[in-house]
């Protein structure tokens, strides 16, 4: 009686597991077409760099390092950026370096500037506000400026 109930299950394990093997792959086959598409990061080049005074209704600031206030002046660095995604990419954030005329950086540590709204595709133009400490003499020098961000919302 054993050996006929042992036969009897060997051909419901198999069973059990074609179910099993057939349900994981119908799973995979459904939830395979519907995945998200992947965003990736948009490299963005910023070329044509230049800089001016801000005009005086920007122009008020301070800069503030370790609990001190320095006087500063502020500059627009403005440029054009070529979003090459053929989509809008959304919060692109600026990386550069700026020196004064000392070769000193004019943001240590820092290579993070700030950041654009939106970038349509193809060429476009940009704007960004930087507050540089009143004794750092000028003219500045803006190298290795680039900008990198998503083609939709980031959700959290």
């Amino acid at each position: 009686m054993d050996f006929f109930l042992l036969i009897l299950s060997v051909p419901l394990m198999m069973l059990r597991s074609i179910a099993v093997f057939l349900l994981a792959g119908l799973l995979w086959v459904c939830f395979n077409g519907y995945a998200p598409d992947a965003q990736a990061l948009t490299q963005i080049k910023l070329f044509d760099l230049s800089y001016h005074e801000c005009p005086p209704e920007l122009a008020q600031g301070a800069v503030t390092s370790g609990g001190t206030t320095m006087a500063a002046n502020c500059f627009l660095v403005t440029g054009k950026a070529n979003n090459p995604s053929g989509k809008p990419v959304i919060n692109a954030d600026i990386f550069g370096r700026i020196y004064d005329a000392n070769n000193d950086s004019i943001m240590q540590n820092r290579t993070r500037l700030g950041s654009i709204d939106e970038i349509p595709p193809g060429i476009s133009d940009f704007e960004l506000r930087i507050s540089v400490p009143a004794n750092q003499p000028t003219p500045l020098k803006l190298e290795q400026f680039k900008a990198a961000g998503f083609t939709g919302k980031v959700r959290r």
